[in-house]
């Protein structure tokens, strides 16, 4: 908290607090900060103590004022302020409504949304459960059968061997051969052959998109959705379109729309416990999205990060499709091991092969020595009972975080499942989340979550980091004080 027995004045606490959550990107450009009255209440000071803090970040090129509307975080990039985007539209609906009718889409925006999340991750706000996250716990990924299996790889010839030579480009082996069984248990069948190992899930689509896109090239991603694949699309020099995201599926009568004007050679879609709603895929809604891709001549990536969670039957494009206009994307950062950045894809036979060259082209190879202890994981059962311990925990986890969530006068904009909810708070959550910062607690606002920044009442959460009764009773507070 400020104090005013500090060697600095208020006034450059307060101007240093915001300072240093700006050029930590924890504030992401076109943030509103919290009006000068609303300030001054919460952080118990004068309101030209605030006017003072405000004017020094002007002064420091970090935050803009807009006249009647309030102060703004600048783009620190060297790309166009994202409040020049931000002029450009004014809510999501218009900007999906106007693309609908045939209107070039709008650049993406906030390309730098996704770097307040992903700073958020390697953010320690506090020693605290961070609401916001979006792993797993740590306790909650601690086993013992994955320090055997390094040692069990590491203590033989193949730790000199693994070492010395470049591994198999395409990945190791063995692990592409459990793989394949084990896709083979939720019905997408494919050889060893098809897959190639990746560092990451998020590597595995960066390789989709430099194979398969060129700058400019319109690409069709679910919205709300993961705002690292906005980023990454942007920064490629894509044209996002983004396709509402309902229960059932994505927004078909959109996507009609932009294959009819637009003509998009890729969707992106996360079919199983979708980032941040938690919605499923339908069969129906599958079908018809698998019909467009095959009239209009795009594909379908499908990434399947949340699978391990998910029950076998849950219904997935690469299935239905048989792996003819789909791509099937997954890794092990969520369930297992997030350091150990191993992941995958797997394709139409075609597209292996100039898949494969961009891999080489990025990262040559991937390291082998823990993908030769993930397939002894996977092939002796280990992971399949520890994700089974993971999902009874996290159902728990759920059912206690909604109860709490409730009780604070939070509603649930999506039927709670899977890892994350889609919690509506009510207030703007830009705002909500500058204010759970000061009291240790990185929360995750729903403007993040858009391609193009605008306020959000929303939020996502991490259930299994939304157990504490303490975060929720502040929570409530909070909300009290700004409603």
């Amino acid at each position: 908290m400020l104090t005013r027995h500090a060697t600095q004045s208020l006034t450059e606490q307060l101007a240093e607090r915001f300072a240093e959550r700006i050029r930590a990107r924890l504030l992401a450009p076109g943030t509103r900060l919290p009006s000068v009255r609303e300030c001054a209440r919460q952080q118990g000071v004068s309101a030209y103590t605030v006017v003072a803090a405000y004017d020094q970040l002007l002064a420091q090129g970090l935050v803009e004022a807009r006249r009647q509307r309030g102060f703004f975080v600048r783009d620190l990039s060297t790309r166009a302020p994202v409040a020049e985007a931000l002029s450009r539209t004014s809510t999501g609906a218009s900007a999906a409504a106007a693309s609908v009718l045939g209107e070039s889409p709008l650049p993406s925006g906030s390309h730098v949304n996704a770097a307040a999340l992903i700073r958020g991750m390697f953010h320690q706000a506090s020693t605290k459960p961070q609401p916001g996250s979006g792993v797993l716990p740590p306790d909650w990924l601690e086993t013992t059968f994955m320090p055997a299996a390094v040692r069990k790889v590491t203590s033989t010839r193949a730790l000199q061997d693994s070492s010395l030579r470049y591994g198999d480009p395409m990945g190791d082996a063995e692990l592409r051969r459990v793989l394949a069984q084990r896709l083979a248990a939720i019905n997408i069948t494919a050889v060893p052959q098809q897959i190639i190992t990746t560092v990451g899930a998020t590597h595995a689509l960066d390789i989709v998109s430099r194979t398969l896109l060129k700058p400019g090239d319109p690409v069709m991603v679910e919205e709300p959705g993961w705002s690292v694949e906005f980023a990454r699309l942007d920064a490629l020099g894509m044209k996002i379109l983004p396709v509402p995201r309902h229960a059932d599926g994505p927004d078909l009568a959109v996507m009609q729309r932009y294959c009819e004007v637009h003509a998009p050679k890729l969707f992106v879609s996360v079919s199983v416990f979708h980032n941040p709603t938690g919605y499923c895929l339908t069969p129906g809604s599958a079908h018809r999205v698998l019909q467009l891709a095959a009239k209009h001549d795009f594909y379908v990536v499908e990434d399947d990060t949340y699978g391990h969670i998910a029950p076998e039957h849950a219904t997935r494009l690469t299935v239905l499709d048989g792996l003819q206009r789909s791509i099937y994307v997954s890794g092990f950062a969520k369930i297992l091991a997030p350091n150990w950045r191993v992941g995958f894809l797997v394709a139409p036979p075609r597209l292996v092969e100039p898949l494969l060259d961009t891999k080489l082209l990025a990262t040559l190879t991937t390291p082998s020595l823990l993908e030769k202890a993930l397939a002894l994981c996977i092939e002796q059962g280990q992971l399949r009972r520890h994700a089974e311990r993971v999902r009874t925990r996290l159902e728990a986890a759920r059912v206690r975080s909604v109860k709490l969530a409730q009780q604070a006068g939070c509603n649930f904009a999506a039927e709670p499942a899977g890892l994350f909810g889609w919690v509506d708070t009510g207030v703007d959550t830009d705002v909500l989340a500058q204010r759970m910062l000061d009291q240790g607690y990185l929360l995750a606002p729903g403007a993040l979550f858009h391609a193009r920044r605008q306020p959000s009442t929303l939020m996502r959460i991490n259930f299994a980091t939304t157990q504490d009764a303490a975060f929720w009773k502040l929570l409530a507070q909070v909300l009290r004080d700004s409603r």
